[in-house]
């Protein structure tokens, strides 16, 4: 059974330590390792929105599968720029976040949604 965790609106100015506490009473049923992954993929996710995209906003949203266990985490944004790996156009210092979500999901990957934008999408298994 799949359920949705959480819906919620990506702004410019959102507190990233909120919302990792939002996540972790959302997500309350996880292990600690398992809880850890999903909040860092989420903050990659999301911090991409806010740093690459023209108005800084979007949409998160994080579905939780409990047979097999398993959360996708979907951030929707109105740029139409697919995720880079490995580089940033913020400097030598940043550009790694894909690279960190690509280490820690099952698989992730982004879909088109036409001229409105994009969602890129994650898959983060439960650890045992």
């Amino acid at each position: 059974m799949t359920a949705l965790a959480v819906d919620m609106p990506v702004r410019p100015g959102m507190s990233m330590s909120s919302l990792r506490r939002d996540l972790t009473k959302a997500l309350g049923d996880l292990g600690e390792d398992h809880l850890y992954d999903v909040q860092l993929v989420v903050t990659e996710l999301v911090t991409n929105v806010l740093d690459h995209t023209p108005s800084s906003t979007g949409h998160l949203r994080i579905l939780h599968d409990q047979e097999p266990c398993a959360v996708t985490v979907e951030v929707d944004d109105e740029s139409t720029t697919e995720p880079v790996y490995g580089r940033s156009r913020l400097g030598e210092n940043r550009g790694r976040g894909i690279v960190v979500v690509d280490n820690i999901s099952r698989r992730w990957g982004s879909r088109s949604r036409g001229d409105v934008g994009k969602t890129v999408f994650a898959v983060v298994d439960c650890t045992g």
